[in-house]
């Protein structure tokens, strides 16, 4: 009466495996948002202040936790909605934008150096087969002068 039956087993861990691969999802492309949507605490006087819906009366480092901006505007702390960071995006964009540049622009002068150490490409760097074949004429014609010496 304590064992579960196969079938209840199986279903167990067919309801409980999306939700663990659903959050290994999010949880790798939260990097990846977060670099496409850099948010800043930092407001400038005409924006408004959204407040953040995670509860009444939070410290700073529960504000913080959830994400939020805290506020010390009135005598109690209240938590407010990051804005976007439009200044921190166009950096990021450059950034990537010019890391790009600088490897389409160096991956020509890798290709080449690469090809032209290449024997199968860079004709220049096969062997001739007319050298080749005097080379080995050469050597062989030798062997014959010298062997008789060395008996």
């Amino acid at each position: 009466s304590g064992f579960a039956s196969p079938a209840q087993h199986v279903l167990e861990k067919s309801e409980v495996a999306p939700s663990k691969l659903s959050m290994k999802l999010k949880d790798a492309y939260e990097p990846l948002l977060n670099f496409f949507r850099p948010m800043t605490c930092r407001h400038k006087d005409e924006q408004t202040l959204i407040p953040c819906h995670v509860g009444e009366s939070l410290n700073t480092t529960e504000c913080l936790k959830n994400k939020c901006c805290p506020s010390k505007t009135s005598h109690e702390l209240e938590c407010y909605l990051p804005f976007k960071d439009n200044m921190q995006l166009t950096f990021r964009l450059l950034v990537l934008v010019a890391g790009g540049f600088l490897i389409l622009g160096c991956l020509p002068f890798c290709c080449c150096a690469c090809l032209q150490r290449s024997q199968c490409l860079n004709p220049l760097r096969r062997t001739n087969k007319e050298v080749e074949q005097i080379v080995w004429k050469k050597k062989a014609c030798s062997k014959d002068i010298y062997d008789p010496l060395l008996d």
